[in-house]
């Protein structure tokens, strides 16, 4: 892959994250007010769903931001996606929740792609895997090395 395609890559996952690392802040710093509007939307256990949505939110757009175990993190955000706008934005005959709904549906098409590419060059999960086959090459050698010597003797 080309740098260009590393750096559109990296600025893909910076701008998808965007939206959940500002969404998950402001849930994590404002609980009252996030559970207010699960109530008024009525879900149950408001609770457990701040606490869910700040994980997903905040620790997903943290995962996709430095690519980190990203092809199952875009997968659960493409989920969330769908499921916030059927739950808060399903009432499409109000303009503004259909703009919300369909950015909702963009950024599933955009979390797919993610899930399909991965992070690219420029990602932990990218250094992760080169770091992995160094040491796996580091081994082999080593066996190698054994294996030689046991030969010469």
């Amino acid at each position: 892959m080309q740098g260009t395609d590393n750096a559109t890559m990296l600025l893909g996952r910076v701008l998808l994250s965007l939206l959940f690392l500002i969404g998950g802040t402001t849930k994590l710093l404002g609980p009252a007010a996030t559970q207010a509007m699960f109530v008024k939307q009525g879900l149950p256990m408001v609770e457990a769903a701040w606490i869910l949505a700040v994980v997903v939110e905040l620790g997903g757009g943290l995962a996709m931001l430095f690519g980190l175990f990203t092809r199952p993190v875009a997968l659960i955000l493409a989920i969330w996606c769908v499921a916030t706008a059927l739950i808060a934005h399903s009432n499409i005959a109000e303009r503004a929740q259909e703009i919300q709904f369909f950015k909702n549906m963009g950024l599933t098409g955009g979390f797919l792609y993610v899930a399909a590419f991965g992070a690219g060059a420029w990602s932990l999960d990218a250094w992760r895997l080169r770091r992995r086959d160094a040491v796996a090459a580091e081994q082999w050698r080593l066996i190698a090395k054994q294996l030689m010597r046991g030969l010469v003797r």
